[in-house]
């Protein structure tokens, strides 16, 4: 159980916590291997070359890079992601929660290791930034959330107090990141994906709804 009355800052992240992680599998590891073979008119195998590429940065400023990934692959990937924009949605009662937190009033802020252009793709869609007191991309601070200086930056533009503040995000290098740095209150997901399997964060809490969050809720611990 969250004790509200000792949360002054709640920190969200975008992908997988408020939105459905289904939107960016889809196309990172489908949607975009695929096109990227037929606009460069290669063999299907390469589709497993370009996951593969796209993998090794993970946790890289260049992995939530769109800028990076059209001068690499030579393509848009904006618009490439425009032509599956529809499978951008929020997580189950993400709305409510970010609805709840308006009334109740603790500052909020979008943490996120999505770039500028993602963000510009996104927030229209979503209507995310109408409950957001302030949105931080990594790339505007140089360096992604996995690593230890993010937060350091992070309260030089975002001040929080790390003993007031919640912090939810599906990752667990985030988190994990996040703690180190001294964020007391922390919470993974249970299903970032909505189409593929719940993941085991041993060592958070995770949430499976956000109603859970919300006062006189149980909050369930992964076993």
């Amino acid at each position: 159980m969250i004790d509200w009355r000792a949360i002054d800052t709640v920190l969200l992240d975008m992908d997988g916590t408020l939105l459905d992680l289904h939107f960016d599998s889809h196309f990172w590891l489908e949607h975009l291997p695929r096109r990227y073979v037929e606009l460069h008119r290669l063999d299907e195998a390469t589709q497993d070359e370009v996951r593969a590429r796209i993998i090794r940065e993970q946790g890289t400023l260049n992995w939530y890079s769109l800028a990076y990934w059209s001068r690499e692959l030579g393509v848009d990937i904006v618009a490439l992601k425009r032509e599956v924009q529809h499978l951008i949605g929020l997580r189950s009662d993400a709305l409510d929660f970010l609805q709840w937190l308006k009334k109740a009033h603790p500052r909020v802020v979008l943490a996120t290791n999505a770039d500028r252009e993602s963000l510009a793709l996104k927030l229209p869609l979503t209507g995310l930034e109408a409950y957001l007191d302030a949105i931080v991309s990594s790339a505007d601070l140089g360096m992604p959330k996995e690593a230890p200086e993010f937060w350091f930056a992070l309260q030089e533009v975002e001040p929080f107090d790390p003993s007031r503040t919640l912090f939810i995000d599906d990752n667990p290098a985030v988190l994990e990141s996040a703690r180190e740095y001294g964020i007391r209150h922390l919470l993974g997901i249970k299903q970032p994906d909505s189409t593929r399997p719940e993941k085991e964060l041993e060592e958070f809490i995770v949430l499976d709804r956000f109603a859970s969050l919300l006062p006189n809720a149980p909050l369930r611990a992964e076993s």
